[in-house]
C-alpha cells in the first residue's frame, strides 16, 4: 500500500474536529449509493420491459410476412410455402387471411381483427396454440354445429362470451349489394376457445377462425392474403424478407418483418431508455458535488498536516493523490453498495413480480427485469468516473499549499 492511500483512508477513518465534515462525506456516499441502485434498477426494468415486450409481440406475430402489392390475394400458396420452407434460416411458414370485422355476442357489439389461419401449421410460426387458457385451439370441436372461433382474453370478456355461445362476425370485405346498398356478409361461429398472448393489444382485438371458413366467408376462394414465416435469427427477419421476396420474384411480391412493423415503439423505448440513463447519472453528479464539498473542507482541515508532510519532503503529486484516493474511496463504495443494492431489488422484483400494471396502458401486466452485465459495468464506469472528476479541483488546491505558509503559526 503507497503511502498517498494509507493516508487517504486515514482521513476517513479519523474522527474530524468538525463534524459536519462526516456529515456531509455520509451524504455524499449515500447519494451515490442511491443513484447507482436506482440506475441499475431502472436500466434493468427497462431491459426487460423491451424484450418482454418483444417476446409477446414475436409469440403473436410472425417474424416476416410476405404480401403482394396492393395488398391483392395470393392465388397458389401451397407451392410459394414450399418454396419458402426449402431456403436456409427459415423455421416455418403459414397462410393466413386479415380482415376487420364486427363481432356480437347477443347485443353486445365490438370491433375485431379477424384472421384465418391454419391451426397445425400456424403452430410452427407463433404461440396461440400454446397461449390458450380455456377450450381448445382447434377449429373442428364443434363439427356438426357451427363453425368455430377462438377470441382474445379480454375480447371475450367484453363480449361476456363464454366457451359454446354462438358468436355473429359481420364483414364489409365480403359485402353483398342490395336495393338499399352495401350489406356486410355475416356468419355465426360457435366460441371454442380462449387465449391470452399477454398483451391487451392482441387480447382485446383478434379472432381467429379457420382458414378454409375465412375464405368462403370472404368469398376468396383459394386465395389467402399473406404468408407468415418464422425464422431462425429474429434479428435478421429484414434481410431475411429480402431474400424470400427475391426468390419469389419482387415485381409481384414484397414483405414486412416484425421490426419495422413495431419500429416506433422499440424506438420509443429506446430513447427512454437512454433519457433514463442521464436523468439518473445527475444523482450521481449531485453526490459527486458533496464529494467536492467533503474535501474541500478536509483541505481546510488538514492544512497544518499538508504543510508537514510537504516539509519532511511529500511532492504536490503525492498531496494531489492523497485527496483524490479519498475521494475515490468514496465514490467507489458507494458505487459498489449501490449494485448490491440494485442486483438485490432487481432479483426480488423479478421473483415476486410484486408491482402491478395496468395492462391497457403499458401492454403488460407485470414489471419485467432482466439484468444485463453491461449496463451494471457502465453504470459502475460512469458513477466512479464522475467521483474521479470530482476530486480533482479540491486535490489541485490541496497540492497547490505553500508548507511555509501552512504551519507559520503552529
Amino acid at each position: 500500500m503507497s503511502y498517498e492511500f494509507f493516508i487517504a483512508l486515514r482521513h476517513l477513518k479519523a474522527k474530524r474536529r468538525t463534524g459536519f465534515i462526516s456529515v456531509v462525506s455520509f451524504i455524499s456516499l449515500a447519494g451515490i449509493t442511491v443513484g447507482v441502485g436506482a440506475l441499475v434498477i431502472v436500466l434493468s426494468v427497462m431491459n426487460g420491459f423491451q424484450n418482454d415486450l418483444r417476446d409477446r409481440i414475436l409469440g403473436t406475430n410472425a417474424h416476416v410476412i410476405i404480401l403482394k402489392y396492393h395488398n391483392q390475394a395470393i392465388e397458389g400458396y401451397k407451392e410459394l410455402i414450399s418454396r419458402i420452407d426449402s431456403m436456409p434460416g427459415v423455421i416455418g411458414s403459414s397462410p393466413f387471411i386479415y380482415t376487420k370485422s364486427m363481432i356480437a355476442v347477443g347485443s353486445r357489439v365490438d370491433g375485431v381483427v379477424l384472421r384465418g389461419v391454419d391451426p397445425e401449421v400456424e403452430k410452427t410460426v407463433t404461440d396461440i396454440s400454446r397461449n390458450m387458457i380455456t377450450g381448445d385451439y382447434d377449429f373442428t370441436a364443434y363439427p356438426d354445429s357451427l363453425p368455430a372461433i377462438v377470441l382474445g382474453v379480454d375480447l371475450a370478456d367484453r363480449l361476456v362470451a363464454h366457451l359454446g355461445d354462438t358468436v355473429t362476425v359481420a364483414s364489409p370485405q365480403a359485402a353483398r349489394p342490395t336495393p338499399l346498398g352495401l350489406v356486410p356478409r355475416a356468419r355465426q361461429f360457435r366460441l371454442a376457445g380462449v387465449f391470452d398472448a399477454g398483451m391487451y393489444e392482441y387480447n382485446s382485438t383478434l379472432a381467429f377462425i379457420s382458414l378454409n371458413e375465412a375464405q368462403d366467408f370472404l368469398d376468396m376462394g383459394s386465395a389467402v392474403t399473406g404468408i407468415e414465416v418464422k425464422v431462425s435469427d429474429i434479428y435478421r427477419a429484414q434481410q431475411a424478407g429480402r431474400e424470400i421476396v427475391k426468390k419469389l420474384g419482387p415485381a409481384q411480391y414484397r414483405y414486412n418483418d416484425w421490426m419495422n412493423l413495431n419500429w416506433s415503439l422499440f424506438s420509443a423505448l429506446k430513447l427512454e431508455k437512454a433519457v433514463m440513463f442521464l436523468i439518473l447519472v445527475l444523482i450521481i453528479t449531485v453526490a459527486a458535488f458533496n464529494i467536492i464539498s467533503s474535501l474541500i473542507m478536509t483541505v481546510i482541515e488538514k492544512t497544518r498536516e499538508i504543510g508537514i508532510l510537504k516539509s519532511m519532503g511529500a511532492t504536490s503529486r503525492s498531496i494531489m493523490k492523497i485527496f483524490i484516493y479519498e475521494g475515490l474511496a468514496l465514490g467507489t463504495v458507494g458505487t459498489f453498495i449501490g449494485l448490491i443494492i440494485g442486483y438485490v431489488l432487481c432479483i426480488l422484483l423479478a421473483k415476486y413480480q410484486f408491482i402491478d400494471l395496468p395492462a391497457d396502458v403499458y401492454f403488460i401486466n407485470k414489471l419485467p427485469v432482466q439484468m444485463n452485465p453491461w449496463d451494471f459495468a457502465l453504470v459502475a464506469a460512469a458513477a466512479v468516473l464522475i467521483s474521479f472528476l470530482a476530486t480533482i479541483y479540491p486535490a489541485w488546491k490541496a497540492s497547490r499549499l505553500d508548507p511555509v505558509e501552512a504551519i507559520r503559526y503552529e
